[in-house]
């Protein structure tokens, strides 16, 4: 079984609690998710850095219960 929106947005908010997270599931089977996550604390790290920090709020998850996650990460303006 795969996760909710609701689910990857809750995980990645309690690690970065200043996100802002918009998730889109795109082939509407739970498996297959868009995310695009901005937070400060990407300022001054990398692109796969912050992707990084996204996939370790994940917990472990990806490849198993959430099986794709196009992911975009951007800081504030």
């Amino acid at each position: 079984m795969g996760m909710t929106a609701t689910e990857i947005e809750t995980l990645i908010r309690d690690a970065l609690p200043d996100a802002q997270v918009t998730i889109t599931d795109l082939a509407g089977d739970g498996d297959h998710y868009s995310a695009h996550v901005v937070s400060a604390t990407f300022a001054g790290k990398p692109r796969v850095a912050q992707h990084k920090l996204v996939y370790e709020a994940l917990g472990g998850r990806m490849g198993g219960v959430l099986h794709a996650l196009q992911l975009t990460t951007a800081v504030p303006n």
